[in-house]
């Protein structure tokens, strides 16, 4: 299954550096900054070569190796913001277009270039992103929960399928799953909604760490 149009504008990557961000943020490290590289980017396991991640815990591992953020989102930003954002502004690793990334169902395996990539979990946006915001120039005041509010936060996904992809590539939906939880969805129940936190159990494709911690509140 391939929606019309549905490809990968960029790829990106960055690696670990200190940040010169004040208060609570002061002596962090981050590889939140990324940019865009050309060529074929081989993908393993743990994300694109050349991508790095300063907070384990946090970011990176299998199960959010990559992070995909729509264009059209960027640019809705963009504007709102009132100036310009580059593909991985917001630290995703790709920056997709003609798909919507966050009506995926959780569990939805994409084809890209030779590699197999799962959709999986979400992004939840932290301090960092919003320092990050700031160092790009704009106001950060209340941008947290305005991101939130927006239910559009991108997907994590883990990489079933080693191999290869490029700016350019065609996503191919390769399977659906059965469920109706979407990305949108989930971020609701994580951020938002956290009685239904056990409707995700169900989700067969739900991380380990997260099934632990919702199992741990439940």
């Amino acid at each position: 299954m391939t929606e019309a149009g549905a490809r990968i504008h960029s790829v990106n990557v960055g690696a670990v550096r200190a940040v010169p961000w004040g208060g609570r943020g002061r002596g962090t490290r981050s590889a939140i900054s990324k940019g865009a590289v050309r060529g074929d980017v081989a993908v393993g396991r743990l994300g694109l070569a050349g991508d790095e991640q300063a907070d384990l815990r946090h970011h990176g591992g299998p199960d959010r190796a990559l992070y995909a953020f729509a264009l059209e989102d960027l640019e809705r930003w963009s504007g709102e913001l009132g100036g310009p954002l580059a593909p991985g502004d917001f630290g995703e690793n790709l920056t997709t277009v003609g798909i919507d990334p966050n009506a995926a169902l959780v569990g939805e395996k994409w084809r890209i270039g030779t590699a197999l990539v799962q959709v999986c979990w979400i992004r939840t946006p932290c301090f960092k992103f919003q320092a990050r915001l700031g160092e790009l120039g704009f106001a950060t005041a209340g941008w947290l929960k305005r991101f939130t509010a927006d239910l559009r936060p991108g997907p994590y996904l883990r990489v079933l399928e080693e191999g290869t992809l490029r700016a350019g590539d065609v996503i191919v939906v390769e399977e659906r799953p059965e469920h109706t939880v979407s990305v949108s969805e989930m971020f609701r129940i994580v951020t938002t909604e956290r009685e239904r936190l056990p409707e995700l159990l169900a989700i067969d494709a739900l991380p380990a760490f997260a099934r632990e911690q919702i199992t741990a509140v439940d």
